[in-house]
């Protein structure tokens, strides 16, 4: 007869495993008991064994839905599937922290597409940017992707929206060098005027970029001594959820700062930040 802690064990865990993918969404502990005819305790040891290795995952309901382990290999296959799901609780805590519209986009034909989001909750620049598509060159989700590899310009003239976009291609270069420098894009006016947004990188397993998180909000709540604070909170959730899609940094990683605590290279940020538009200025006119 096998060992409870054997194959016995597995064939348990197995069975609950089962349970939890195919169920069309969240299930709760009573169901997965049921379901397998197990122990309520046995279903919670077994359940509790998962959790911890990845394979399972509890929501804010405390129901229990497929874990980070299925999420990492499907972006093994470059699918985006369950990413807006995993992704959703860190979308949740940097819109707590800055109360600003905060998205997580891809690039898709050449634009940037937002594909989750938090609302603002402030009702000047509560804007719904699901599903909208624009320019990578003058958005700062955009802009990552491009300072990263993981987006490529659409051939022609650079669309100029308002009087501080960036048309340059050699302007552009510039400053996607330093966006991977810092850890993250700003806009100011760039894509609509007095919109002000920042976004910092999400990584996979392998360290390729495979979306940006980025906050945005109008000029008059996102001013430059701000817009400090509000990058190293995204760049503190970009790294949980880089972490989540099995991205391990070369450096040494801690087990996540508070939403709104400090991230790594916050000390350079207030200094980087100040003025984008005389920033800009000085690289259009050496274009």
């Amino acid at each position: 007869m096998s060992s409870p802690n054997g194959t016995q064990a597995v064939d348990r865990a197995a069975r609950l495993l089962t349970e939890v993918v195919h169920a069309p969404g969240s299930v709760t502990f009573t169901e997965l008991a049921a379901a397998t005819g197990l122990a309520k305790s046995t279903t919670s040891r077994l359940l509790l064994a998962l959790e911890r290795n990845g394979l399972v995952r509890r929501d804010e309901a405390g129901r229990f839905r497929p874990g980070e382990m299925f999420v990492r290999f499907a972006w093994r296959g470059g699918a985006e599937a369950g990413l807006t799901e995993v992704a959703q609780p860190y979308l949740d805590r940097l819109g707590e922290a800055t109360g600003e519209t905060v998205n997580l986009g891809v690039g898709r034909d050449g634009m940037i597409e937002q594909i989750a989001q938090v609302d603002s909750v402030y009702l000047i620049g509560a804007t719904n940017w699901l599903g909208r598509a624009v320019p990578l060159h003058c958005s700062a989700a955009g802009k990552v992707l491009l300072a990263h590899g993981a987006a490529k310009l659409p051939a022609g003239r650079l669309e100029r929206r308002t009087e501080h976009t960036i048309t340059s291609r050699a302007a552009l270069e510039t400053e996607l060098a330093a966006v991977r420098e810092r850890g993250y894009a700003v806009i100011d006016g760039e894509l609509e005027p007095g919109l002000v947004a920042v976004s910092a990188p999400v990584y996979r397993d392998g360290g390729a970029v495979v979306a940006a998180l980025s906050v945005s909000g109008p000029q008059t709540r996102l001013t430059p001594p701000r817009i400090a604070d509000v990058a190293a909170a995204c760049m503190t959730q970009a790294s949980g959820l880089s972490a989540v899609l099995g991205h391990r940094p070369d450096g040494p990683v801690s087990d996540g700062p508070a939403p709104d605590g400090p991230a790594p290279g916050a000390p350079r940020l207030a200094r980087t930040a100040q003025a984008p538009h005389a920033a800009q200025a000085q690289r259009e006119g050496a274009a």
